[in-house]
């Protein structure tokens, strides 16, 4: 694994490269300030001529600067001369000095003068006081002259009316502009009605997450930290890791805690803990429950409980409900099965799915069957699938099949590969073939050596019958049946292991036939061992043919002791 620097383009925790050194930068803004002091010199000397442009530019600049004192005698000069750009810069200077409503009057004054900046600041000022008719006029007017802060206020105040189409107007009237928190909120419409129409109308949708995407990609040019780290959840999800580490990088030094913990997960994935926690601690330390709960994460795998607990504390402190069912498992792990069974009702009662499956599971385990179905059925109500297995599992436990199997399909339906197994064993004692196949055939694809093995009977029972061959002869092509059956044999299932050798009997191929017995033979099977018996017998091995009937007569097999009893005396006669 290489240095993630190389993933990042960057310095393990340095800047990007290409950013100036703090010496360029020093030098920059000492040039700025002497360019500036140079203006105010020429702006000065225009002024004492009269220049009425000159006592605007020089109010403006010394407002900036927070001389109100020198501004406020230019601003008042250039207003009273007729500068509406004057009039807008004094309302400013009177609102930030706390006279607000006579700022409202210049900046009204500036407004039907034309300035798009005052119409936008009155807006604001009507807002304020609540007069939202008021503020929708003025901060149309500056928005229609093409005032980006006033499209933005616009559209803000729309959203706020519930006027979505109006709002989503000049929010990318605002955006198109270069407002990148414009951008974002676009970027964050777009993307929810995405969400909206997925698994409807999906052309729509995945426009809309494309242009979304390309709103959030504006946004994090911009330096919106919120925006680099949807456009780095975007990039993760789709594959592209080295692009969505360079924005996550962004966001989290610009100090999103999301970021941070996304960046540690990243990390973490491509093999760099030691990184990933450095990253987990900054986030955790400002307050991102889910990068304290990875912090305790990982000092659990090292051992390290005592200071695991410390972060899964922290999670719980930051809101974090997962950091109480994380201390439950610690304590589950540990023995401490009061301290567990107390972080896990913290969880639970606070909604947390798994706390509530756990805490039965602990509470079934302590024999309280009452207490844990309130919370099995919690569990599952919320969507947990382990939740609606294990309450399945417990009314079959007391013969309430129809529960049982109500349970079990919710659980099948979500992919749970033990549900969709029991739910096919029910279909089958109903005598529905078709719909057991099916969940058979899901619950083997998931990895169920018992379903393989019952899939693979279902199919067997409808094959016609293969042609009779010797031992020794040709082996034929292997049916679906048989390699499901090889399938629940490779998994170790005894019955398939056993089946599969007599297929391969049938087919004539001594050799595998005599692996998958012996096979089931060693791992108990007393039909593996009978079976074993006739083939060494046949291959004329009878002393050994008599040594694994024996084990099969041992263990209950009837045909084996008569078998094992005459060889016996064939042999010692």
């Amino acid at each position: 694994m290489g240095d993630m620097a190389s993933l990042f383009g960057t310095g393990r925790f340095g800047q990007p490269s290409g950013q100036p050194s703090d010496q360029e930068e020093a030098a920059d803004e000492a040039q700025e300030a002497a360019d500036e002091a140079a203006e105010e010199v020429r702006l000065r000397l225009a002024v004492d001529g009269g220049d009425v442009e000159a006592m605007s530019v020089l109010g403006a600049l010394l407002l900036r600067r927070g001389d109100f004192d020198g501004a406020e005698s230019h601003l008042r000069a250039a207003t009273a001369a007729g500068d509406r750009a004057a009039a807008n810069n004094l309302g400013v200077l009177l609102h930030q000095r706390g006279y607000a409503d006579e700022a409202a009057g210049w900046w009204r004054i500036a407004a039907v003068a034309g300035s798009a900046a005052a119409a936008h600041a009155l807006g604001r000022h009507f807002r304020e006081r609540g007069d939202e008719p008021a503020a929708e006029y003025w901060l149309c007017q500056s928005a229609e002259q093409g005032h980006v802060l006033g499209a933005y206020a616009l559209a803000d105040l729309l959203e706020h009316r519930g006027d979505d189409t109006g709002s989503e107007r000049w929010m990318r009237a605002a955006a198109e502009r270069g407002h990148r928190e414009a951008a974002y909120r676009l970027a964050r419409t777009l993307d929810r009605r995405a969400g909206r129409r997925d698994g409807g109308d999906g052309e729509a949708a995945a426009l809309a997450a494309d242009e979304a995407e390309q709103w959030y990609r504006q946004a994090a040019a911009r330096g919106h930290r919120r925006g680099a780290l949807h456009l780095g959840t975007i990039l993760e999800k789709r594959g592209e890791l080295k692009e969505a580490g360079r924005w996550y990088l962004t966001s989290a030094k610009d100090g999103e805690a999301r970021a941070a913990c996304a960046l540690g997960f990243l990390l973490r994935d491509a093999g760099d803990t030691e990184s990933a926690a450095v990253w987990w601690l900054r986030a955790a330390q400002d307050g991102d429950g889910n990068a304290a709960n990875a912090l305790g994460a990982l000092h659990a795998e090292r051992g390290e409980t005592q200071t695991a607990e410390r972060w899964y504390r922290a999670a719980m402190d930051a809101g974090d409900d997962n950091g109480a069912y994380n201390l439950g498992l610690l304590c589950a792990e540990q023995g401490r099965t009061t301290q567990a069974e107390q972080w896990y009702r913290r969880a639970a009662y606070a909604g947390h799915r798994e706390a509530s499956n756990a805490l039965a599971i602990l509470l079934l385990r302590a024999g309280d069957e009452a207490g844990a179905e309130p919370w099995f059925s919690k569990a599952a109500e919320a969507g947990s699938v382990d939740a609606a297995f294990n309450l399945g599992i417990l009314h079959a436990g007391r013969s309430e099949e129809r529960a049982a199997l109500r349970w079990y399909e919710r659980a099948a339906a979500a992919g749970h590969t033990e549900a969709a197994l029991q739910v096919g064993m029910a279909r089958l004692r109903g005598g529905d073939e078709r719909e057991a196949e099916r969940f058979l055939r899901c619950a083997a694809g998931g990895g169920s050596a018992e379903a393989a093995y019952r899939l693979a009977t279902v199919l067997d029972a409808r094959r016609p019958p293969a042609p009779a061959h010797e031992l020794g002869e040709p082996a034929q092509e292997k049916s679906e049946c048989e390699e499901w059956y090889e399938r629940a044999a490779s998994q170790g299932h005894r019955r398939a292991q056993v089946r599969v050798g007599m297929l391969a009997a049938a087919r004539g191929d001594v050799v595998e036939a005599a692996r998958w017995y012996r096979e089931a033979a060693e791992a108990g099977s007393r039909n593996g061992a009978f079976n074993l018996g006739l083939l060494l017998a046949r291959e004329g091995s009878e002393p050994e043919a008599v040594v694994w009937w024996r084990r099969a007569a041992d263990a209950g097999h009837g045909r084996a002791a008569r078998l094992r009893d005459a060889l016996r005396q064939e042999l010692s006669a």
